[in-house]
Parts: C-alpha cells; sequence; structure tokens
C-alpha cells in the first residue's frame, strides 16, 4: 500500500499555520477540525515546521498558561520529516516508531501534498492484513 492510495481515500486537504499565530488559537483550531497537528508555513506556503499538540502540552508544562499567548514559531517543531506518495505504509510505520512522530506531511514535487497520521497508516495496515486473512481463508476452502 502507497501513501498515494491512502490520500486518494482520505483527501489532500492539510490544515496549515502561519508561525506568527498564537498557541492558544492554533489549540483551538486542533480541537474544532479534530485533528492531532498542523503544518506551519511561510507566507510562500513553505513549510517551516509542524505544531501537534504534544507540543502544546509541552510548552504548557515548561512555562504554564501564559505560553498559550506566545506565537507557535517558538514551540513548533522545525525539523520536519517528511514523506512521498510513493512511499509504502510498512516505510512509514517504521520511520514513526523510530521517530516517535505521528504526523508525517508528504511532499510532491517540493509542494505539500498531505498530511498521514499513524491512525491513517494502521488503518490501512488493518484493512491490508485482513484482505490477506479472507484471501487465504477463501484459498484453504476451496481446497
Amino acid at each position: 500500500m502507497l501513501v498515494s492510495q491512502i490520500l486518494k481515500d482520505k483527501g489532500d486537504i492539510v490544515f496549515t499555520a502561519s508561525p506568527a499565530e498564537t498557541m492558544k488559537d492554533v489549540a483551538a483550531q486542533l480541537h474544532a477540525r479534530r485533528v492531532g497537528a498542523v503544518v506551519v508555513v511561510d507566507d510562500e506556503g513553505m513549510v517551516v515546521g509542524i505544531i501537534s499538540e504534544r507540543d502544546i502540552v509541552s510548552a504548557i508544562a515548561k512555562e504554564g498558561a501564559a505560553s498559550l499567548d506566545q506565537t507557535i514559531d517558538c514551540c513548533m517543531t522545525r525539523d520536519v520529516i517528511f514523506a512521498t506518495p510513493g512511499e509504502t505504509v510498512d516505510s512509514l510505520l517504521g520511520r514513526m516508531t523510530d521517530r516517535r512522530i505521528r504526523h508525517l506531511p508528504v511532499v510532491r514535487d517540493g509542494r505539500l501534498a498531505g498530511l498521514v497520521s499513524i491512525g491513517d497508516l494502521v488503518k490501512w495496515k488493518i484493512a491490508e492484513v485482513a484482505a490477506e486473512a479472507d484471501g487465504l481463508k477463501q484459498y484453504i476452502a476451496a481446497g
């Protein structure tokens, strides 16, 4: 299973934020959109970071509620790890597990093409394993 197939099914909408937005605003966006992260882009649309629920909680734990009034560029993850549409679910699951991350922006030809979460990948992996199991059951039943 390739990332391009996941994006074809789930869509390529990526919620983004500006580095100048406040933590409070981004937290509200995450809650309203029911997502765990947004990609941070500059004025030209280039990815400059990613901010997740984990980043916000970490900032609050370190600096208290006042951190919610800070801009997200103070605590976003700047070293963004990307995926490409031609990568497999297995390779991304390994990368996400090794790096302890839950969201990967997908880039095609240097442009943001989507976002996959660990939940998206696990959903597809479970479907793939279930399809294989059904195929084996049918093969065995056909004798």
